[in-house]
């Protein structure tokens, strides 16, 4: 008997951790699907009103969740932001500049980068847009743009820049300004491949321009 109930209280024991340990991972999941909801929200209004003008409260009722809840998962606009961020790379991420470091002629490789750039910007406009806008006045804005984008460009600009001088530098840093992108696709709607053969054909042709100037 004794036996018997031992077994019995082990077996009793064992469900009971079973089920908590079933409630808490399904608990985890809803909490991780809640924020999930959250931060997909936040993204959809980043791209349309902007950052700036995205409040908590505004995220709360997209998402369809109370501001408690919201709180619990962000207790502010920084670390909402940060997050958002983070699931936009995530999701779609920018080019590696890396991926054409192999590329051992110069002007292959700044075309190729250049379409690269430019394809990704096409597919991240709307949100690039209003993200890069509010950087320009909003401090928080500005913070995480240069923390999330600031080494993605940098690398861009080292990679594609080698071997470039004087004026190539210069028209190197317009060709991939997000805003000189989109005043050649919209403006003049080209294609992602013919502005960035555009624009590389300007930075090689500044180099002829350097040597052909006076002393």
């Amino acid at each position: 008997m004794t036996g018997g109930r031992q077994y019995g209280c082990a077996y009793l024991l064992s469900e009971t951790l079973m089920t908590r340990g079933y409630t808490l991972k399904r608990r985890a999941e809803q909490q991780a699907q809640t924020r999930l909801k959250i931060v997909e929200a936040a993204v959809d209004l980043h791209g349309t009103v902007g950052p700036a003008n995205t409040s908590l409260s505004m995220v709360a009722e997209r998402a369809g969740v109370q501001r408690n809840t919201l709180y619990a998962h962000f207790p502010d606009l920084r670390s909402l932001q940060m997050a958002c961020s983070a699931l936009s790379l995530e999701r779609s991420p920018p080019p590696d500049a890396a991926d054409w470091g192999g590329v051992a002629d110069p002007a292959l490789r700044l075309r190729h980068g250049l379409t690269a750039v430019y394809a990704w910007y096409g597919d991240n406009a709307e949100l690039l847009g209003c993200v890069l806008r509010d950087a320009e006045r909003h401090v928080l804005t500005r913070e995480i743009a240069d923390l999330r984008f600031g080494p993605v460009a940098a690398g861009w600009r080292e990679t594609l820049g080698e071997g470039l001088v004087g004026p190539q530098r210069s028209l190197l840093h317009l060709a991939l300004d997000f805003h000189g992108w989109r005043a050649l696709v919209a403006g003049a709607a080209m294609s992602a491949e013919a502005a960035a053969n555009l624009m590389a054909h300007a930075i090689e042709a500044a180099r002829t321009c350097e040597r052909a100037s006076p002393a």
